[in-house]
Order: C-alpha cells, then structure tokens, then sequence
C-alpha cells in the first residue's frame, strides 16, 4: 500500500496530537468526547463557516447555517424524514431492492455502485423531488460531483466541471419548480413549493438549497452505508455468515458499520469564541474539523474499536453526527441500508471486493466505482 490507512493516521491522531493543525490549514479534532463537543455546542462552533463578504447575499443553507435560520429551514422537512413517515417507504425500497438484486444475479461481477449502492437511494430521494425517471443519471452525477468537492464550494474555487455540475442541477430544477407552481404533484418538493411561512413562501434560491441538501441527506448517506456494508463482508466474511444464520442481526450490523466506516468521515464548523479542547486553545474565527471517523474508533468509549463487533450495545456512534445537526436523512438511510443488507444474503452465498484497495475506499465521498465477485445462491 502506497500510503497509510485513514484509520491508520486517526489512530496516531489519538494517540499523539488529538487537536492539531497543519501550517495555515483547520484544527482536526480525534477524540470522541471533543467532536460529540463540537458538534453539540452551535453557540461556540457555529455551522455557518463561510465568511460572506459585506455586499454578498447568500441564500440560507440549513446544513451550514445556525438557529434561527437553521431551526426554520428544518422544521419545513423534518416531518417528511420522520421515522412513522419513513417507515412507509419501506415496501417500495423492497420492492426496488429485489428487482436490483435480481439483475446483480445475473452476472459473475457488477459495479456495486452501478447495480445497487447509487440507484436504491436515488430512487426514492428522486421521488421526493419529482425527478422524472429518465433523468436518474444526470440527478446522481450532479449529485457526486458536488457532494465530493464540497470543500472546494465552500471555502475555494469551484472547478468548471463542478460548476457545470451546479449550474445543470439549478437549471433542471427552476424548470421543475415553475411546472410544479402551475399543475403541483403530490410530492415533497411540491409541498415545498406550497409551504406559506411567516416570511412567506420559500423563494426559487431557497429551494434550490432543500434540493442539494436532500441530494446529500438522501442519497450519499445511503450510498456510503451500502459500501461500508459490503466492504465488511470482504474483509470479514465471517460476518456475513453470521448475518445469513441470524438475520435478527441486520439492525445492529448497519449500526456497527455506521460506526466502523462512517458515512461521513468529517464535517466543518467555525469557532465563535475561543475555545479549549484537550488542553489546546483554538481561537475565535478558527476553522475546526471534527473526525468523526476517527471519533468512532475512540478506544475510551467503544471496547475492541479496531474491531468489528456485530452484535456491539451499546453503540453511541457519531455516524449520523450529534446534536441539530444530526443527519436529517438517518431513519432512511437506516432503513435502506436493512433492506440492502437483508437482500445481498438473501440472494448471494458470497460477495467480495474485486482488486480491494483501502485507501480508495477510505477517500472522502468513497468510490466512483467498485467492482464485486458474487455467488449467487
């Protein structure tokens, strides 16, 4: 292996330098408890990181905004992500999970993300914004290529393909919305549409915000959670026989996975006052990154954390992060990531990991692509 692990340099972390920088770039937080801090307590590291300038009008994100702001673009979403409403989505997920497993039996070797990480997410978040489905491609693409340079959005450049990206994604959906305005559906983004608040209806900038943070909430969460599924069964097939002995053990699997390969390997916050984490004071304005895969592998809070216990309780992972923040799309992604698990023992006596490369697989956003050997049953 040409370079290190990531879980290999957040245990160095750990162990050496839990809140550090490199020259000029942001402080990475390591430790459990510190990240649980950082991403708990908005009034000293606020989620709105960007630094506008004075003439600069920006549209409210709710992923990097604070109450009020982000406690108002919630709660417009948070009805349609809860458990009892997402719960009845899981006889289409099924439904949508066999067909894909089906097509995947006919072959010796698929793309996981081709044939089932990237289309059973889309699916259903498309649904929620109307997408028509012979735009599945262009929606999972535009989707991939922000998602992955989100760094650069934020705080640099964006490079012509990324704003391409954007630019396709916006234009599709000021389309949708102003057909959705005339004759509205009886979907999520159309409801939207409709929603009256006390400022009044949501502005075209403001939905084009709900539409790119759904593409994230819905869609790449799963996405990752399915990857790190069967990334555990090619480096522990033994797992994946206890999971065909003892399907009850689904739900804690997908917990351990959320914690053993988390879906998201950091987010961003910005220190509004200063602030002492681990003996190290970081000043107001600084940029802090809390390692939240590094987090959920904090030996002072999870017993064995190097290794992959299935049946773990309990299991207190960041995975889905902590506090207001917390993964808007976490009961879905949960969900899907059963039915997806449920579905590959089902189908398959084995499925592994062709030309396994753990540095790729460990690289923010995961991969573009990732070729399995399956045995059908």
């Amino acid at each position: 292996m040409s370079e290190p692990d990531a879980y290999q340099l957040y245990r160095n972390l750990r162990h050496t330098a839990p809140v550090s920088r490199e020259p000029d770039g942001p402080w990475q937080v390591a430790l459990y408890y510190d990240v649980k801090k950082v991403l708990r307590e908005q009034s000293v590291f606020s989620s709105d990181v960007v630094l506008a300038k004075p003439d600069e009008k920006r549209t409210p994100s709710m992923l990097f905004s604070d109450p009020p702001i982000h406690s108002r673009l919630r709660k417009l979403v948070s009805r349609t992500f809860a458990p009892n409403k997402i719960a009845l989505q899981r006889e289409p997920i099924a439904l949508r999970c066999e067909e894909l497993m089906v097509a995947m039996a006919q072959h010796k070797k698929v793309d996981l993300i081709d044939a089932l990480a990237a289309p059973l997410p889309v699916t259903v978040i498309a649904g929620m914004l109307g997408v028509e489905d012979g735009d599945m491609l262009a929606f999972k693409y535009w989707s991939d290529t922000i998602f992955s340079n989100i760094a650069d959005i934020l705080f640099a450049e964006m490079t012509p393909e990324v704003e391409k990206a954007r630019d396709e994604m916006n234009a599709y959906f000021i389309g949708r919305i102003a057909q959705l305005r005339l004759e509205p559906k009886d979907h999520l983004l159309s409801q939207l549409i409709e929603t009256e608040t006390e400022e009044g209806k949501l502005s075209d900038d403001e939905l084009l915000s709900f539409c790119a943070l759904l593409l994230i909430a819905g869609n790449e969460t799963t996405t990752g959670l399915i990857t790190a599924s069967v990334r555990v069964f090619h480096e522990m097939p033994e797992i994946f026989a206890a999971l065909n002995k003892d399907p009850d053990l689904i739900p804690s699997f997908v917990e351990e996975t959320l914690r053993f390969y988390s879906p998201f390997s950091a987010t961003v916050r910005r220190c509004s006052t200063a602030v002492e984490l681990s003996g190290v004071t970081i000043a107001a304005g600084e940029l802090v990154l809390p390692l939240i895969a590094s987090a959920n592998r904090d030996e002072a809070v999870f017993t064995d954390a190097d290794n992959f216990v299935v049946d773990r309780s309990p299991n207190p992972h960041l995975g889905f992060g902590s506090g207001i923040h917390n993964c808007l799309g976490a009961a879905l992604a949960r969900l899907e990531g059963e039915i997806a698990v449920r579905g590959l023992i089902e189908h398959f006596q084995a499925i592994t990991i062709v030309n396994y490369d753990p540095v790729d697989l460990s690289q923010f956003g995961g991969p573009k692509s990732l070729l399995v050997e399956l045995t059908p049953k």
